[in-house]
């Protein structure tokens, strides 16, 4: 993530908020779920029905985009049961315009949304920060650790006072270490969250370094054969 103009800081949406992808595994989807990484969302891809009902279960997102031909169940008892579940999760559903309107009966206007296949990476992303603002999924929250301070709502982040620009992988890798105080976050955790493709030990070290640069070496400490831990 990056420290974003005033102008654009309110259509930011940090990666505290999960956002799962539930769309047939292709490389589109894979493409898809890069490209809203970049932009420093913390988004997860579901590849079928019965992954996204087990995801929503066990831990709920705070927003499911949910695609009408994923495989599995179909993806009106997939969104029913999601409704029912978590009624808190809003939903965007990817739909070809000549299932628009039965995909809109199914919809909560208060609370989900859809966009029409094809579409572009830009209009699903604005669509999703759209949904976060309305169902208050992001709010305007402040993390401290020690002198480290970040603004989930406008992306920002300080350390003693001072504003720090960082790219969008070292934010992304800096909210995957801002679990529990004192946790250790392992390298394959870090991988996992951060890149979508594999991510060797020594990129997870390389992006670490940039981040230490930035917000203080002594910041990030290692624990030998475990992973990081963020100090403050």
């Amino acid at each position: 993530m990056f420290v974003p103009s005033q102008a654009t800081a309110r259509a930011f949406v940090p990666p505290y908020a999960p956002v799962l992808v539930a769309l047939p595994p292709t490389a589109a989807s894979a493409s898809v779920l890069r490209s809203l990484r970049a932009e420093g969302m913390r988004a997860d891809l579901a590849g079928d029905g019965i992954a996204v009902l087990d995801t929503i279960r066990a831990a709920p997102p705070a927003l499911l985009v949910l695609d009408v031909d994923l495989p599995g169940p179909e993806h009106a008892a997939v969104l029913a049961a999601v409704h029912a579940e978590s009624p808190s999760v809003p939903v965007v559903v990817l739909t070809p315009r000549e299932r628009r309107n039965a995909v809109i009966a199914q919809l909560r206007s208060d609370r989900d949304d859809y966009v029409l296949r094809p579409f572009s990476v830009d209009e699903l992303s604005a669509r999703i920060r759209l949904r976060l603002r309305l169902t208050g999924a992001v709010g305007h929250t402040l993390i401290r650790r020690g002198e480290l301070v970040v603004d989930t709502e406008l992306g920002e982040v300080t350390v003693d006072g001072s504003p720090v620009s960082l790219s969008p992988t070292e934010f992304s890798l800096l909210t995957a270490l801002l679990t529990e105080p004192g946790a250790t976050v392992s390298h394959e955790e870090l991988a996992n969250q951060v890149w979508s493709e594999p991510a060797s030990p020594n990129l997870v070290q390389v992006y670490i370094s940039y981040l230490r640069r930035k917000i203080g070496p002594e910041r990030i400490r290692t624990v030998r054969g475990a992973g990081y831990v963020l100090e403050g």
